[in-house]
């Protein structure tokens, strides 16, 4: 094993170009490289030698592996990987500079960061709770190579490096996974996947080749043409808005090209223009970049030296002001899987529960976010086991309880009732739709950072109009109410919290947020006009749909006008104002409450819905209509829409109008009007009592629900309890069966080589325990002594041998004794001299554990010496 070797420190820095006439980042320190994290517990050995085998030795890249060790187990794991790559490996330690080409190790019993290239180590903060290393890292990682990192999950149990890689793609960072059909165990790689944040996937052997694509796509690329670049960054947007209904051009320059850069890398594209032609072929990317986008960043807790301070200095106080059994009102815009929203919630109930319990008050929290996706997880309320290491284990107790995926096996928590209760989720473009108003608290962290100044201003305005006359709003550490300090005073500066100017009223609405009269989708379902020139088949069906049809009016479920057919002035006219082509507010005197009872119950029923004999004021009238609307279900062009169709019933009667001296109107036409409102209130009335029912029956079924997943919990709680803690301990386990099953691999295959040493010296040897039982063998010694393989365990003198020497056992046991080597020639009964050798058997530690005899054939020798002396002999003889 080659040790690291330390070069000097390397930074990136990386520039965004807003103009367009530079490539996406300018690094101004060109040694800058890519780190990439590895991830890895259970049954992740053999993953990492794999992935490891597959790196050159010039990727131009550092590799960090984190994989969970026993805590008090020597560490083999660097010996171990340094068989499978060529590339320098060692334990990473305090202080230690990371260069590329090399490979470093997490030490055992330790948490490990990376700041400025520089890796620093942890003591655990909860040594026998669950291993978070790996989220531990990506973090840091992430944070001090945005643009330049990867991460890596592998085989492991539970659903560590989750998060991490959720800050990684943050960074414009690249995350892959593993085949989960390729590791040992799949939880962590499944969970990572399931997460929707892993670029790719593949099995560990191909996980280098994409890391490397990535990589080289970024850090070289040619530069688009100024006017080309523009042109094609706001096709990009228009594609986005099309196909989204979302509009991007709003947001920060830097941040779409960043998000947009990642996606070009994954895919190899050279130029944005190049990306956007590969974006309109393929609408599928297109999603893909959306969610790229709407990644957010967030968990429990972010911060928690600015939720300690609305729990300690904002909430007592504010909680204090209201009167006994008050309901506060909260908004969390932008709040990703709500994270923040639940953080609020559970301040608020220890506070109010814990120190203003005589208050009784409550908090009614509204969390919004554009990504459906995100809010859908967040109803769900279901949470990694990894958020302990931002919630304390005091706070797990209290507002959660323990779950677990029965297919995955992995551990979760879910948000207790007290808590997910007075939380209502909702998807919301907060650029576009109606904010919430009359709030008490507001918490908006890092939203603003991603929109243009325009937008900001936009929104801080917006959230003084939200806010009532003192109401806390809480911003994100990097951001600031920029030149509007007039509505709001800083209560914490640092912390970014602030209350609403008591003295600044609401001299004048702010610029809302507003729908276009119509979206996208309904924009692109309008027929074309007809260019083809008007025949007189043509001319005739205009005059017949003129003259003889209905007037009809084609409308979305908001009440929004799609199209119009006939003459349709007698029943709609323009409301005062602002310009507005809602059938609702457009609908004459005695149409719009029937007209609005009557699609809401197209739309429940799916059936048409017919009113008759409405009397609708028109000019100088009131005029007998029959009113029909239907939901549309083909062509599937209309789907959804509302056909809202008006017809003459023969017959109208003039009106009064007291200022116009008018003809006052019969007795007979305002007993009809009575008995119509008469009608449409005990209507409105039915629809009041079957909503209501509709709800107790929901909220009945909800209760029995909670009730019987409350008993299966409890029910479930000890065994979960002890599941975690042998999943704990079967991942030590499993780390050490691998490093033990390496070491066993090398004993073995030294006891080969000694036994072919051993064998090649032809010396019989035999080995003895203290009690002279026969422990091992060579080959050679089958010749002194009749040994069979079964023999190993018997007592030496139980064995029939070739030797006569009657002070054998004698001998041995003086050796034991003595600790004194005993030579001697002795003979055997075949005639052959051997050489016996007996000395002690000593262990690695000094240890006395038995004798070995060795046994050489001498009998050549002995010839040799016998004829020698013979000669000599004859030699010395007198000649007669």
């Amino acid at each position: 094993m080659s040790n690291c070797e330390e070069s000097k420190d390397s930074h990136e820095l990386m520039k965004i170009s807003s103009s367009g006439s530079r490539s996406f980042e300018d690094r101004a320190d060109k040694t800058a490289f890519p780190i990439v994290g590895i991830g890895a517990s259970a049954g992740g050995l053999e993953a990492i030698e794999i992935f490891l085998a597959s790196i050159p030795n010039d990727s131009g890249m550092a590799f960090v592996v984190v994989q969970h060790l026993e805590p008090n187990h020597p560490a083999l794991l660097v010996e171990i990987l340094a068989r499978s790559t060529s590339l320098p490996v060692c334990e990473g330690t305090e202080g230690m500079k990371v260069v590329p080409n090399s490979v470093y190790v997490i030490p055992p019993n330790r948490d490990m960061s990376i700041l400025r290239g520089t890796l620093h180590l942890f003591a655990l903060k909860a040594p026998l709770g669950p291993r978070l290393a790996i989220d531990y890292f990506f973090r840091s990682m992430a944070e001090d190579r945005p643009g330049l990192c990867a991460g890596v999950i592998l085989s492991g149990m539970g659903s560590d490096g989750t998060l991490g890689i959720r800050t990684i793609k943050e960074a414009a960072g690249f995350a892959v996974a593993q085949d989960p059909q390729t590791a040992k165990f799949d939880s962590m790689p499944r969970n990572a996947i399931e997460s929707g944040q892993v670029d790719c996937i593949a099995p560990a052997d191909q996980l280098y080749t994409h890391i490397a694509a990535f990589f080289a796509g970024r850090i070289e690329k040619p530069v688009d043409d100024p006017v080309v670049f523009e042109k094609a960054i706001s096709r990009v947007i228009h594609l986005l808005r099309a196909r989204t209904q979302h509009d991007f051009s709003q947001y920060k320059r830097s941040t779409l090209l960043r998000r947009i850069e990642r996606r070009m890398g994954i895919h190899r594209r050279d130029t944005v223009q190049s990306y956007a032609e590969f974006l309109q072929a393929n609408p599928s990317e297109i999603d893909l970049l959306f969610a790229e986008v709407l990644i957010g960043v967030t968990r429990f807790f972010r911060d928690a030296e600015v939720w300690e301070y609305i729990k300690t200095a904002i909430l007592p106080d504010l909680i204090s002001r209201q009167a006994d059994g008050a309901t506060l009102r909260a908004w969390t815009p932008a709040c990703s899987t709500g994270e923040e929203a639940y953080t609020l919630g559970m301040i608020f109930k220890e506070v109010a529960n814990d120190q203003l319990p005589q208050k009784r008050s409550s908090l009614k929290i509204f969390a919004t976010d554009l990504d459906s996706e995100a809010i859908s997880k967040a109803r769900q309320a279901v949470y990694p086991a990894s958020i302990c290491q931002d919630v304390s284990s005091e706070r797990l107790e209290r507002f959660f309880t323990s779950d677990e995926d029965s297919l995955s096996e992995v551990q979760t928590y879910r948000i207790g009732n007290i808590v997910r209760e007075m939380i209502t989720f909702a998807p919301q473009d907060i650029l576009r739709d109606p904010p919430f108003t009359k709030l008490d608290i507001l918490v908006c962290r890092n939203l603003l950072i991603y929109l243009e100044p325009e937008a900001q201003r936009r929104l801080i305005r917006l959230f003084h109009y939200s806010l009532k006359p003192g109401g806390l709003m809480i911003l994100g550490n990097a951001e600031s109410i920029g030149s509007l300090p007039e509505l709001f005073t800083p209560l914490d500066t640092k912390l970014r919290i602030f209350q609403r100017n008591p003295d600044i009223q609401r001299s004048h609405l702010p610029d809302f947020p507003t729908k276009s009269n119509l979206s996208g989708h309904e924009q692109a379902v309008l027929p074309e006009k007809s260019k083809s020139t008007k025949n007189l088949q043509s001319l005739a069906d205009e005059l017949l749909l003129q003259s003889f049809t209905p007037a009809a009016v084609l409308i979305n479920p908001n009440g929004d006008i799609i199209y119009l057919s006939g003459r349709t002035g007698k029943y709609l006219e323009p409301a005062a104002g602002k310009a507005n082509f809602n059938v609702f507010a457009m609908a004459r005197e005695g149409l719009r409450l029937e007209l609005t009872s009557a699609a809401y119950k197209a739309m429940r029923t799916n059936e048409a819905v017919i009113a008759r004999g409405l009397d609708v004021k028109t000019n100088g009238h009131f005029q007998k209509i029959d009113l029909t609307v239907q939901q549309i279900d083909t062509p599937e062009e209309l789907k959804g829409l509302l056909l809202v169709v008006f017809q003459d019933v023969a017959g109208s009667v003039p009106f009064s109008d007291p200022g116009k001296g008018g003809i006052a109107m019969s007795s007979d036409s305002w007993r009809s009007t009575e008995r119509e409102l008469q009608r449409m209130r005990q209507e409105l009335l039915a629809h009041q009592n079957e909503m209501q029912i509709a709800r107790e029956q929901s909220e009945s079924v909800q209760e029995e629900l909670q009730s019987a997943n409350e008993e299966l919990q409890s029910t479930n709680e000890e065994l979960t309890t002890s599941k975690e803690e042998m999943q704990s301990l079967n991942e030590e386990l499993q780390t050490v069966n691998a490093e033990l099953q390496s070491k066993v691999n090398e004993l073995l295959g030294m006891n080969n080589d000694m036994k072919n040493l051993l064998n090649s010296t032809e010396i019989a040897t035999v080995f003895l325990d203290e009690t002279l039982k026969l422990r091992r063998y060579t080959t050679e010694a089958t010749k002194v002594f009749k040994l069979i393989p079964s023999d190993v365990g018997r007592l030496i003198t139980d064995l029939v041998s070739n030797l006569v020497y009657e002070e054998f056992v004698e001998d041995v046991h003086s050796v034991s004794r003595t600790l004194s080597t005993i030579e001697k020639h002795v003979a055997t009964k075949d005639n052959r001299t051997l050489s016996v050798r007996i000395m002690p058997y000593r262990t690695i530690d000094n240890v006395i554990d038995g004798v070995v005899v060795t046994f050489m054939d001498i009998t050549a020798y002995k010839k040799l010496e016998a004829e020698l002396e013979r000669l000599e002999r004859n030699k010395n003889k007198p000649v007669d």
